[in-house]
């Protein structure tokens, strides 16, 4: 699927680069932790998260991931995602989700059979908020793959929704969020969400922002977020920076 409309893409900039603006970004966060979503996917190691990303227009072709720097954990993450942005206030976007093993030494990227593929794709929907409306909100769906919510036998859709509030204080760019699962698994069954055991908040808290200066010249971006999850009851404290 996200092969197929990277060679349309391929085929646009020679036509519309006088009209359309292109370009190529690239960076890196460094991470204490990976949270996602009030789930701890990279257990106590910090994460090296590379992104690289094409842009044209309002269309954002890119890929994300995230690395472990220990050698005790070996799930790693490799993602791909095609983005269309409206005005800079609305984004809908298409993930496929991967996450390949260290161990494997042949993960079988190109595996689409959907009852074993390591492949989930995902389609999400964002408002993100104006200056008169700080508020953002996100609705995210799995569609297809590696979703481990089933209920007798057959996939169902698991969702999640995050409301924000973005707010400054002192030059700190901050943001209060919440976010929750409308899911509610079967646990006599012994069924289990993708986000939870059953619906409600999983991911709340709030997250910071703020350059320190290096230099006259170099400002380094550093981000601290406290994140709880309810339903996991845990708690966590991440800091990271980007270059």
């Amino acid at each position: 699927m996200l092969g197929s409309m990277l060679a349309i893409m391929l085929f646009l900039p020679g036509k519309a680069t006088a009209q359309i603006e292109t370009s190529f970004n690239s960076g890196v966060d460094l991470m204490s932790r990976y949270i996602w979503r009030g789930k701890n996917l990279g257990g106590s190691s910090p994460s090296i998260q590379p992104t690289l990303e094409y842009n044209l227009g309002g269309i954002t072709l890119g890929t994300w991931g995230a690395f472990s720097m220990s050698d005790g954990l070996k799930v790693q993450e490799t993602d791909l995602y095609l983005s269309y942005n409206i005005k800079d206030l609305f984004s809908v976007t298409i993930t496929d989700y991967f996450l390949p093993v260290d161990t494997i030494v042949n993960n079988n990227y190109f595996e689409y059979n959907e009852d074993k593929t390591s492949h989930l794709l995902e389609l999400s929907a964002s408002f993100d908020g104006t200056e008169k409306i700080p508020f953002t909100l996100l609705a995210a769906v799995n569609f297809w793959g590696a979703d481990a919510l089933k209920s007798d036998g057959k996939k169902q859709f698991s969702t999640y929704f995050e409301l924000g509030y973005n707010g400054t204080c002192k030059e700190v760019d901050y943001n209060i969020f919440l976010g929750f699962t409308p899911n509610s698994p079967d646990q006599e069954k012994g069924e289990s969400g993708f986000y939870g055991p059953y619906a409600g908040v999983v991911n709340c808290g709030i997250t910071a922002s703020k350059e320190i200066q290096i230099t006259d010249k170099f400002s380094l971006p550093v981000t601290t977020s406290f994140i709880v999850n309810p339903q996991a009851e845990n708690v966590f404290l991440v800091v990271g920076i980007s270059l």
